[in-house]
């Protein structure tokens, strides 16, 4: 080991976009091989032991339990012995945090220290993540002037292989490429190699000044990043918010910035310069008497989401109730004759709204603001109640699963979500969610759609209630279900239609059992 090297904050997942340092498990100046749990990072869903990325010898900590930083950030330096401090303050002053910090908090940024703002586009070599150039921001107003040592000067050859914004800065720099070592993709040199190169003979690469105005918006960055890919619609709200592209997470087909994950974005800077300072609320509590508690990463996931569904999805709503006597004494003699399965009520719920959803394909879908992707299986997620707020693990394929088959899952899952150990796959996605609040009493409530699919189903608990046979009233359980569901994409007739079959599946539980569990 000759080397300086960074550890990040990783990303698990595609949603994941900060993380939060729990606990180190070495110390400053123990080694650690490959593979080996060096501390747990939690995020806005799950609790995860990072394993090391290489081998090496942990020099400095960056971050601290408590620290949230977002994804790619810095949270440790490994360096061999006798590294000095020089040495590594060298190679963080090249370290790109600019961008991430941005998109994270804004204010963070415009009240950075010289050093953190001196590279926004730069990584240091060997750096144990290789983000490439198109996630990266262009044409961005420079401070200071490129000052190039003289060794450094001339021209290289022709061949050399490096990305067309550093070609563009070597020729009008006149910096001889063959002296720099490429550190992207394939060994390619990128503009952070320069800068790195000429930092490190002690020239000067401008410092670059990032961070949004009083509004939000970012006055001083590339509006649009000519190879992310995004819709044009996307593009145009960028243009308009000064939002770089690269800062949002890609939920469009294809892996493309979508209008929502632009405006996602917008909200979260909105939000952020909107909040008073830390100190005002500290000293409020002080003077009223009352707690501060921060937002949790969750929460904070949870806040965002559900204001963007609130707010960008129509939410059309239908309910209707559904005599579960049936249900009820099934699930009862089920679990008489099979005590080791344990089926609940949502069990079968999650069974009837799988077998509707492949029966009615308009409801199993997922929206992006542009493009309705319409799916073949239903994924079926179910909310679960954890400490830190709520998640949905996703029970997948379950139109193919038999009712044990999800009962088990289903309970495996929610363990697992409880105990923070979900496996991003296992929560990210799903084209339909069901919520059960019936085990608290609650007898109707209405459900906020997860995005980016577009319906939702409410469930409550059963009741005592009468039905007539003509004229003839009898008792019965009564439950009642509420779909919400996106209007711009799903129309009133549609969702009807759909918990109608719940309710038929519901209702003859064994028919439905018979015709789907094979």
């Amino acid at each position: 080991m000759s080397e300086i090297k960074l550890i990040r904050v990783p990303k698990w997942g595609l949603s994941m976009e900060e993380g939060t340092v729990a606990v180190w498990h070495i110390a400053e100046g123990d080694t650690f091989e490959e593979g080996q749990d060096i501390c747990e990072i939690e995020t806005s869903k799950i609790a995860n032991v990072l394993e090391a990325p290489f081998s090496g010898r942990l020099h400095k900590i960056i971050a601290h339990p408590g620290t949230t930083l977002p994804v790619q950030a810095v949270i440790a330096v490994s360096a061999p012995s006798g590294t000095s401090d020089e040495e590594v303050k060298a190679t963080l002053a090249l370290e790109s945090e600019g961008m991430a910090l941005a998109a994270a908090d804004p204010q963070s940024v415009s009240q950075a220290s010289p050093a953190r703002e001196q590279d926004v586009s730069g990584t240091p070599s060997h750096s144990v993540s290789n983000t490439s150039e198109r996630e990266r921001p262009i044409n961005q107003e420079a401070v200071g002037a490129w000052q190039v040592p003289d060794h450094l000067v001339g021209q290289a050859s022709a061949d050399i292989f490096a990305s067309p914004r550093a070609l563009s800065v070597a020729e009008k720099e006149r910096i001889d490429l063959s002296k720099v070592d490429g550190t992207g993709r394939l060994s390619r040199i990128e503009v952070r190699d320069i800068r790195r190169v000429v930092q490190a003979a002690g020239g000067r690469a401008p410092a670059r000044s990032l961070h949004p105005n009083a509004e939000g918006v970012f006055t001083n960055t590339a509006l649009v990043h000519s190879e992310v890919m995004a819709t044009p619609v996307a593009r145009r709200l960028a243009e308009t918010w000064g939002i770089p592209l690269h800062v949002c997470r890609p939920t469009g087909r294809g892996g493309r910035v979508c209008k929502a994950d632009v405006e996602a974005i917008r909200a979260i800077f909105s939000s952020q310069l909107a909040q008073p300072s830390h100190s005002a609320v500290s000293n409020d509590a002080k003077e009223i008497g009352f707690d501060v508690i921060p937002m949790t990463p969750m929460r904070k996931t949870i806040a965002a989401r559900l204001s963007q569904s609130k707010q960008m999805a129509p939410h059309f709503r239908v309910a209707v109730e559904v005599y579960v006597d049936a249900l009820m004494a099934l699930r009862k003699e089920l679990n008489r004759d099979h005590p080791q399965v344990n089926v609940t009520v949502n069990d079968f719920v999650v069974k009837a709204v799988a077998a509707a959803l492949v029966e009615h394909e308009d409801i199993n879908i997922q929206f992006d603001g542009e493009e309705i992707r319409r799916f073949p299986h239903a994924d079926v997620a179910v909310a679960v109640a954890v400490k830190a707020g709520l998640i949905t693990p996703i029970v997948r394929t379950a139109d193919k699963k038999t009712l044990v088959e999800i009962s088990s899952e289903i309970r495996h899952l929610a363990t697992k979500a409880k105990a923070g150990n979900l496996r991003a796959e296992e929560f990210q996605g799903g084209t339909f969610t069901v919520s059960n609040l019936g085990m608290f009493g609650v007898s109707q409530f209405d459900a906020i759609i997860n995005p980016p699919q577009a319906a939702i189903l409410a469930v409550s608990a059963a009741r005592q209630g009468v039905k007539f046979d003509g004229d003839k009233p009898s008792p019965c359980s009564v439950m009642t279900l509420n779909l919400a569901s996106d209007h711009r994409v799903i129309d009133g007739a549609t969702a009807a239609s759909f918990l109608q079959t719940i309710r038929r599946n519901l209702e003859s539980p064994i028919v439905m059992l018979a015709g789907n569990a094979r």
